[in-house]
């Protein structure tokens, strides 16, 4: 039997849009990201966030969000969920910006009485990739087992202005962008961009001059080789986040993008990559993520603003509701909330998607319960 959101989240507050009601899982919290699986085994989807200030990992267990703190010494920018040792349990998957440092913490039998035991994948200090700023994981190598993917958006070190890519089991680096990312490279898409059956990867970077432009790389037959770019849209001031997904529904790849160093939510309708608005007046949507979220089949997006230092405080929540064919309506969320990262998952387990936020200036971890289904969407 399903738990109601009243028993299993007693603290609830409404948001602004009467779709979504607002959950907090703790306060006092600066950080950059936070993820979502059922870390415990119980059949609860728990919480991972790093406190940036205290630099700890700590795993936030469902539904009372008790605090336990899995690892500390390191302040990561951004984290994902990956069984990276292949037994089946979810493990954490972390970056620290500079000096780069990737990292994932192993899930143990027991999650909440014994060590994680902390696996480096690459570090800058060994030679390793620097200014890791996003990580995706995908099947790069099709396989069968998920990989690893991060940037080396710094233009220096042993891989400067480059992108790699981490072969499981064992994690072996390879670089896909080799000195071809300038401009401080931020997000990271997966997905097959041009139909040819191979997954590729696309980046936005914010920077100029080297920066500005939205941009994927064509996986060649052997994806340990270097990886051939394609700019898609130059004259994109702070771009930061690109998806590879259908928006309008014609069974071909388009590129759902923000520019969270500058203004706007966007879309590149594929294969011509013609850009179309989504929200043009969105300041510093630094969080984007797409995902069908009132359950009608198409391809919707959440963004949230990032607030930075000597910039008007604007923080907002939205998301935008495809009504067909890459049209969108877009439905305000909150005005006070703000994020450096978010993510979408079933926190609930009641079927859709909600929203959790990492709320790097807001100081806390959020997370909203998604009632679309109610019949609430006007």
């Amino acid at each position: 039997m399903r738990l109601t959101a009243s028993l299993a989240f007693p603290a609830l507050l409404c948001a602004g849009d009467s779709g979504w009601v607002r959950h907090v899982v703790t306060e006092d919290f600066r950080t950059n990201t936070a993820v979502a699986a059922d870390f415990t085994g119980d059949g609860r989807v728990d919480v991972i966030a790093n406190c940036s200030t205290c630099k700890e990992d700590v795993l936030f267990v469902a539904p009372d969000w008790k605090r336990i703190t899995l690892h500390k010494g390191h302040s990561p920018i951004h984290s994902v969920v990956l069984d990276a040792d292949g037994d089946g349990d979810p493990d954490y998957v972390a970056a620290q910006y500079t000096p780069g440092f990737i990292y994932w913490l192993e899930r143990p039998p027991n999650p909440l009485d014994q060590p994680w035991k902390l696996h480096a994948v690459d570090d800058a200090t060994k030679g390793g990739v620097n200014g890791i700023h996003g990580l995706a994981t995908g099947d790069v190598n099709r396989d069968g087992k998920p990989d690893l993917i991060g940037n080396s958006a710094q233009p220096g070190g042993s891989f400067p202005n480059s992108i790699a890519w981490f072969e499981a089991p064992r994690f072996e680096r390879h670089i896909l962008a080799d000195k071809d990312a300038p401009g401080l490279s931020h997000y990271l898409g997966f997905g097959d961009v041009n139909g040819d059956g191979r997954p590729d990867v696309a980046s936005g970077a914010k920077t100029p001059p080297e920066g500005n432009w939205f941009a994927w790389w064509e996986a060649p037959q052997d994806p340990r080789a270097v990886w051939k770019k394609h700019l898609i849209a130059a004259n994109q001031e702070g771009a930061s986040n690109i998806f590879v997904v259908d928006v309008n529904g014609d069974g071909k790849a388009d590129l759902l993008s923000s520019r969270g160093h500058g203004k706007g939510v966007l879309w590149f309708e594929g294969p011509g990559w013609k850009p179309r608005e989504i929200d043009g007046a969105h300041q510093y949507p630094h969080s984007l993520a797409p995902g069908d979220l009132d359950g009608d089949g198409d391809v919707d997006a959440v963004a949230c603003s990032a607030v930075y230092a000597g910039e008007p405080k604007a923080p907002r929540l939205a998301w935008y509701e495809n009504t067909g064919h890459g049209r969108f309506r877009t439905h305000e969320i909150s005005a006070t909330q703000a994020s450096y990262d978010v993510k979408l998952a079933d926190m609930d387990r009641d079927g859709d998607l909600d929203i959790l936020v990492a709320g790097q200036e807001s100081r806390n971890v959020v997370w909203y319960e998604n009632r679309l289904k109610a019949g609430r969407v006007r």
